[in-house]
């Protein structure tokens, strides 16, 4: 049995999912509430015309006004708060459970065949409810059903079983299980329905904190690696320096060349390492500077071409770029990873497309490589889906979806038409610009 809506997480306070729900477990008992309300109305007009049984109508009618009035005004407390404890669900069940013990009361006790509508109740109950108020229910319609028993006066019906359809108890019994039947299979459906999406978004819940536990190991063991590697680039950084300066390359232009390319190189690994501890919370005190956004990409991109052997590449930009921000070799490493694995699938061409709006910077990235494979679109940002079948791989991707999402960004994939991919990232510029007079950050 699935426990009910109060079931709490961990800290003890109601999980936000078992409240709705909660909620809307609610609702569908007061539709079918409605619903038994129009039953009771047809069952006393059919008996009391139809039939010629004597009921007590004035009683009757006052229990059904009674009841009217108790689930108008459920739908309007429940249209305004959303969390619901099991204990309002018991007591909105007690209050039918009262209200057919009522009305069994005036029309003939154990011995109308309506009372097997009891067990819709503790049914209903078991589904919604912990053990504990499931078994109090049980209880209490039994007791029911006992007082029923001893306290009611039986209808004035003849005993005539043996006609078998023609029985009207026997026909009682056979609306009342049509009745029990269809009212159960209804609401057992929307109620299973119910709880299978909120299990649903508590399994996406858990795989989304597991995928951040693993975002969490990954980046402090690259932040240890990144501190690790800080030191012995540095040395390397000044030794290169001193060389350039060395008589025995001054006059060797080839060398020189070799020492300066291993420069470029160099400083592109400390601008690695900058941006692997940026994203883990941590600076090196490096490479963050004021700017704009239009030199922020432009400088990027040129960057990005200068060291990687691009064939052909398209770059467009669109809207006003001119906002100042402070460049983040964080967003930097990101963008360069998607353009990376871009160029990976597609070296022969790569397109960069930027849209700037006034809240929005929208990058697009296409390729004319294969596409990504089905599989991998539906399980987009999660660690080792690659195409390219190494071990290991997909990481790229996986780091740039986390960091877009720890700016209030996403970032999306798909195939296009003609062919390839293309990959866009939308993050707010309240993320990347600085407010005006805000003090700068060097």
């Amino acid at each position: 049995m699935q426990d009910g809506p109060e079931r709490a997480v961990p800290g003890g306070e109601p999980s936000p999912l078992n409240e709705a729900a909660g909620h809307k477990n609610m609702r569908q008992l007061i539709q079918l509430r409605w619903v038994a309300i129009a039953g009771q109305i047809i069952t006393i007009a059919v008996v009391s015309l139809g039939f010629g049984i004597v009921l007590p109508l004035p009683p009757m009618v006052q229990l059904l006004a009674g009841l009217v009035a108790f689930n108008i005004a459920s739908q309007l407390r429940w249209q305004e708060r959303s969390q619901v404890s099991d204990r309002e669900l018991f007591v909105a069940l007690l209050v039918d459970v009262a209200v057919l013990t009522g009305q069994l009361y005036l029309s003939g006790g154990a011995t109308n065949p309506f009372v097997y509508l009891y067990l819709m109740q503790v049914i209903l109950g078991a589904l919604l409810l912990k053990p504990r108020w499931t078994w109090m229910l049980v209880a209490i319609t039994a007791s029911c059903v006992a007082a029923l028993a001893l306290l009611a006066q039986p209808l004035t019906l003849p005993l005539d079983h043996d006609r078998g359809l023609g029985s009207l108890y026997v026909q009682g019994l056979m609306i009342c299980f049509a009745l029990n039947a269809t009212l159960l299979v209804a609401s057992i459906t929307r109620i299973s329905g119910n709880l299978r999406e909120r299990d649903a978004r508590l399994a996406d819940l858990r795989q989304r904190a597991t995928e951040h536990e693993h975002f969490v190991r990954m980046g402090l063991l690259a932040s240890g690696a990144a501190h690790e590697l800080g030191t012995p680039l540095a040395t390397m950084d000044v030794i290169l320096g001193d060389w350039q300066y060395l008589p025995a390359l001054s006059g060797n232009a080839e060398l020189q060349q070799d020492v300066e390319e291993m420069r470029v190189q160099l400083q592109r690994c400390k601008r690695i390492v900058s941006g692997i501890l940026l994203s883990a919370g941590e600076t090196r005190g490096e490479y963050s500077v004021k700017t704009t956004l239009a030199q922020f990409l432009d400088q990027l991109v040129a960057d990005w071409r200068s060291t990687r052997p691009v064939v052909a590449f398209d770059y467009l930009q669109h809207g006003d770029m001119g906002q100042a921000i402070v460049g983040d070799s964080t967003i930097q490493q990101m963008i360069c990873n998607v353009l990376d694995n871009a160029l990976e699938a597609s070296p022969q061409w790569v397109g960069l497309e930027l849209v700037c709006t006034a809240a929005l910077l929208v990058l697009t990235v296409t390729d004319r490589g294969p596409g990504f494979p089905a599989p991998m679109l539906a399980q987009l940002g999660k660690p080792y889906q690659s195409s390219k079948g190494r071990a290991g791989g997909g990481l790229g991707l996986f780091l740039s979806v986390n960091v877009a999402k720890t700016l209030g960004g996403t970032l999306t994939a798909e195939n296009r038409p003609e062919g390839g991919a293309l990959v866009r990232l939308t993050l707010p510029l309240s993320a990347l610009t600085i407010a005006p007079h805000a003090p700068l950050q060097h």
